[in-house]
């Protein structure tokens, strides 16, 4: 169980928000004012909050997902009574005391282990009930045509860069509605990864003076997997794998944990980031993590969409889960879905990092197993944020001044580059995030307490 004086931190609770409305409006609830009927267990907190009906809502909060339940109406996971319970928990106040769950609260976490035993006691490997099509032979009927599509998408494609090429990337200026219509037909072809990469062409022209080079470099990567997947037969089995991701391919999770070739990692996983984006499309999150003994680096994504369907997963940083993780395929394995859970979540120390050097280069050797990769997650250790010399945007300075790595622009001017600056305050500071060719990302900082950038 979780132990009752480990209680989240402020900034652990934050992380969990979806939104900045939600931060604020959970903010709002972390006052005893509306609360009745609090209490913790180490496990669990639950309350009931006062709204604008006659009843109140009930919430629960199961510590060791962790999972949200409340009868208020709000599709947004977890809502803001959810949240105002966690930050009137983190505050150790007294206003949630010990005891045992009401009976509202203990029938919905009662199930919740139920459905937890069931699963883990449920049939696995060569003695789980198939999960084989019907009919596999449509299947791989249906597979064949799939991949046929793609190779006809692939090739069309190579025709228009060829073209681009023929004509000059100046013909291209005024370009973005044709390669709108490019990406509209890899969609037709079923492979949504190359419509992804066709569609970021069309916001090249527009990103500067220097604006041909960036569109031949992407042009190059977009025909390199295009050849990839035509010439897919003669390339290594990680390096395929990695292929058929890129374009669109995707593997079951289900078939990672329980498949004819499943294999898991089990460690203890440090929860590094959790980072919400949303297209207004698809909503997705990310959650970074370490494994404590193997030092492996994985990714967890999840998806939401349009409709509130909430995300299956929140893990603020700084909790570390003693579970199995299976990577999907791939030269350079960074994504993973959760297998066995061993033990209930508690909380880790601050990770150890490394220098600027290292980061680089383990951005460079996982760049020579993937070349598509924009970025690759890492920990840095005693460096300080300061101003670059030329005075145009920031950059994280080694303890020894002798080496830096400027941060991406996407984080200059927000939010989290001023929390960045604040937290260290001039001092070195452990900072984790994604390492690539536009710069380092900061997404989560520890002094001590992880906070969320």
């Amino acid at each position: 169980m979780n132990p009752q004086g480990e209680r989240w931190t402020t900034d652990q609770v934050l992380a969990l928000a979806p939104d900045e409305a939600s931060r604020k409006a959970g903010g709002k609830l972390a006052a005893p004012g509306p609360w009745s009927d609090t209490g913790a267990d180490g496990g669990a907190v639950w309350g009931q909050c006062k709204g604008s009906g006659k009843k109140p809502y009930q919430t629960v909060v199961d510590l060791n997902g962790p999972a949200f339940k409340c009868s208020c109406p709000s599709r947004k996971f977890p809502c803001k009574h959810a949240l105002g319970l966690l930050l009137l928990w983190a505050g150790d106040g007294g206003e949630v005391p010990a005891g045992k769950p009401s009976p509202w609260a203990d029938e919905w976490l009662a199930g919740r282990r139920e459905r937890a035993e069931r699963a883990t006691a449920a049939p696995s490997g060569a003695d789980a009930p198939s999960r084989a099509p019907a009919d596999p032979e449509a299947a791989r009927r249906r597979a064949e045509r799939r991949m046929q599509r793609i190779g006809a998408g692939a090739t069309e494609l190579e025709q228009r860069l060829e073209d681009l090429l023929q004509s000059g990337l100046a013909s291209d200026g005024n370009g973005g509605g044709s390669w709108d219509e490019t990406a509209a037909r890899m969609v037709d072809a079923q492979a949504p990864g190359l419509a992804a990469r066709v569609r970021e062409l069309s916001s090249v022209v527009a990103s500067g003076p220097d604006w041909p080079a960036r569109l031949l470099e992407e042009c190059a990567l977009l025909h390199l997997l295009d050849q990839g997947f035509l010439g897919i037969e003669r390339l290594p089995g990680p390096l395929a794998a990695t292929v058929r991701a890129r374009v669109g391919l995707t593997t079951e999770a289900a078939d990672l944990l329980t498949g004819p070739e499943a294999t898991t990692v089990r460690d203890r996983w440090l929860v590094l980031a959790q980072q919400d984006s949303d297209d207004g499309r698809l909503l997705t999150r990310r959650i970074f993590l370490r494994g404590e003994r193997t030092g492996r680096m994985a990714l967890h994504l999840s998806f939401g969409g349009s409709t509130g369907r909430p995300l299956d997963l929140a893990l603020p940083p700084g909790l570390v889960l003693d579970a199995d993780l299976a990577y999907y395929p791939g030269a350079r394995p960074l994504r993973a879905t959760f297998g066995e859970r061993h033990a209930p979540v508690t909380h880790g120390p601050v990770p150890p990092g490394g220098g600027i050097d290292a980061a680089l280069a383990a951005y460079g050797d996982a760049l020579r197993d993937d070349p598509w990769l924009d970025s690759w997650p890492v920990v840095l250790s005693e460096v300080t944020p300061i101003p670059s010399r030329d005075g145009t945007g920031w950059q994280l300075a080694d303890a020894d001044g002798e080496s830096a790595l400027p941060l991406d622009p996407r984080c200059v001017g927000r939010t989290s580059l001023w929390q960045l600056v604040a937290l260290s305050g001039g001092a070195p500071i452990t900072v984790f995030g994604e390492c690539g060719h536009r710069g380092f990302l900061p997404l989560t900082a520890w002094d001590p307490s992880p906070v969320p950038l």
